[in-house]
């Protein structure tokens, strides 16, 4: 009998799981649904092309959550263990290395001093102004230190906008995660007893969690690196930057470190080394892709269900301290931004202009990590609650607000420039490589059985007025913008570049070299 009831109770609890398996999935697809949809909204309707697809979605969301549909609950874990590894990793995946050096010093101030400047710099407003507790106050600052301008950026790229301001601030983005998260871990653990306050624990634990994170992000990045020189198969190397991502990410926090600091050194090793000593370029470009793909996907998830975790009345009951925050936010980041772009350009020539230093002010969005921080906040404490609804109110200002004005503040400050026009240019010089090719092709399979030598006269001609119309275009433009001739130089030298390191990276992979040479013609050109 006690046999037959205990078989009864797995068998329960199977089908239990089972079906909450099945919910689950059926939540799942319907994020999904709903954010596939929001993207084709675009194509159906040119107005939303003028809103960046995240923005999009977080506004999908917030209507969702105007008539109480939630899709799926957020959760710390959620956010942190399954969604922030993709994004963190695509992101420093794209990030090179050689752009990042140059601006070094200044991200690294924005992203250490930026986070201690915005942390103090809110909690004393609050603190002061409203009298909040000042645990509550510095959860609040710790929660709203990490930037997340991926939205930014997106439109960055889609207007042409000069690739340092991107780097900028993917590079703070990158490196100031880590940090709010240590930040956060460290005050969180005060009123816990689990931290003490003090400079030396404080300077102890920092040091602990980067160097963890940097050493156990290198072994994995560099053993990847290694591991994909011994054999080309682009799905399996493919699926190890995956691996890696997580990997970093789980086994960094299970010995103490930064997860964040973790994924962000493997993704800038495996996209700055790995991927040029151990994959070929067909598979650099697959991998590429791939990340690209689950970056969007990733997004399309998180922004939709921030506006969809929105709760109204809260939001309403907490618009004084909300408001107050903003405020405090949008001072430190000035503070931070202007003042410590001050400091880089006298001490490392970093040569940050005033209209780039207003975009890294507004531009500096808030996101997905300060959720999950926000969230993560242990029920025991007081005000939970209120600190869940401050920070959601703030991130939903700042992807709203800021998020929809940095277009027109980019034209203001005039820092469009030639991006445009750089941008068609690499276009039309792409076409015309395409259709060279396929000319050329042409003339290789004109004897081909089966097909009319008039076919191919046909197709050849088509290619070659499509040929005379892009030149057409290309001395329209250098004409019209005499400046293009220095980027095309610029350009065609990286190419130069680019061809000199594929063919040492297929000298190492077929094992005829021992490591990648270094670029002859890079040190030609500094020998000039």
């Amino acid at each position: 009998m006690a046999m037959e009831t205990a078989l009864s109770e797995v068998a329960n609890q199977v089908a239990g799981s089972e079906e909450l398996i099945e919910e689950n999935i059926k939540n799942f697809l319907l994020v999904l649904s709903v954010s596939l949809s929001v993207a084709t909204l675009p194509q159906v309707f040119s107005w939303f092309r003028k809103i960046p697809y995240t923005l999009l979605l977080v506004i999908a969301g917030l209507c969702l959550a105007l008539v109480d549909v939630r899709l799926v609950n957020l959760s710390p874990g959620l956010i942190l263990s399954i969604f922030l590894p993709p994004l963190l990793f695509e992101a420093a995946w794209n990030l090179k290395w050689k752009s990042l050096k140059k601006d070094l010093i200044p991200i690294c101030l924005y992203a250490v001093l930026g986070v201690v400047i915005s942390i103090v710099g809110i909690a004393y407003g609050l603190n002061w102004v409203l009298g909040l507790p000042l645990t509550t106050a510095l959860l609040i600052g710790a929660s709203l230190s990490a930037t997340d301008p991926v939205s930014v950026t997106a439109l960055f790229r889609e207007l042409g906008v000069d690739k340092r301001l991107s780097t900028l601030m993917e590079g703070e983005s990158l490196f100031n995660d880590g940090m709010a998260v240590v930040a956060f871990s460290f005050l969180v653990g005060l009123p816990l007893g689990t931290s003490q306050l003090g400079v030396q624990p404080l300077v102890l634990e920092l040091i602990q969690v980067i160097g963890v994170g940097i050493g156990v992000g290198g072994m994995i990045g560099f053993g990847i690196s290694y591991l994909t020189q011994r054999f080309d198969l682009p799905l399996v190397e493919q699926s190890l930057t995956l691996v890696s991502a997580y990997a970093a990410y789980l086994v960094t926090e299970d010995l103490g470190g930064s997860g964040v600091i973790g994924v962000v050194t493997t993704g800038l090793i495996l996209g700055n080394f790995g991927s040029n000593i151990g994959m070929n370029p067909r598979t650099r470009v697959i991998v590429s892709e791939f990340w690209e793909f689950l970056a969007f996907f990733v997004n399309s998830i998180v922004f939709l269900l921030i506006g969809d975790q929105i709760r109204f009345a809260a939001l309403g009951e907490n618009l004084p301290t909300i408001a107050m925050t903003i405020a405090a936010m949008m001072g430190t980041r000035a503070i931070a931004v202007y003042g410590l772009s001050w400091f880089s350009n006298s001490t490392a020539k970093s040569d940050i202009k005033i209209p780039g230093q207003t975009i890294l002010w507004w531009g500096g969005l808030r996101g997905s990590v300060s959720i999950a921080l926000a969230l993560s906040v242990p029920v025991v404490l007081e005000l939970r609650e209120d600190i869940i609804a401050t920070v959601f109110g703030v991130v939903l200002f700042t992807l709203l607000v800021q998020g929809l004005t940095i277009q027109p503040l980019l034209k203001n400050l005039n820092l469009l420039g030639e991006q445009p026009q750089r941008e068609a240019y690499t276009k039309l010089i792409a076409r015309q490589a395409a259709m060279k090719r396929v000319l050329e092709y042409l003339g290789e399979v004109s004897d081909r059985p089966g097909v009319e030598p008039e076919f191919f006269r046909y197709q050849a001609a088509l290619v070659k007025g499509e040929l005379r119309e892009i030149e057409d275009k290309i001395n329209k433009l250098h004409r019209e913008f005499p400046n293009l001739e220095a980027f095309t130089t610029q350009q065609l030298r990286e190419e130069l570049l680019a061809v000199e390191a594929d063919t040492y990276a297929e000298f190492v992979q077929a094992g005829r070299l021992n490591r990648e040479l270094a670029p002859l013609l890079d040190m030609g050109e500094a020998g000039h």
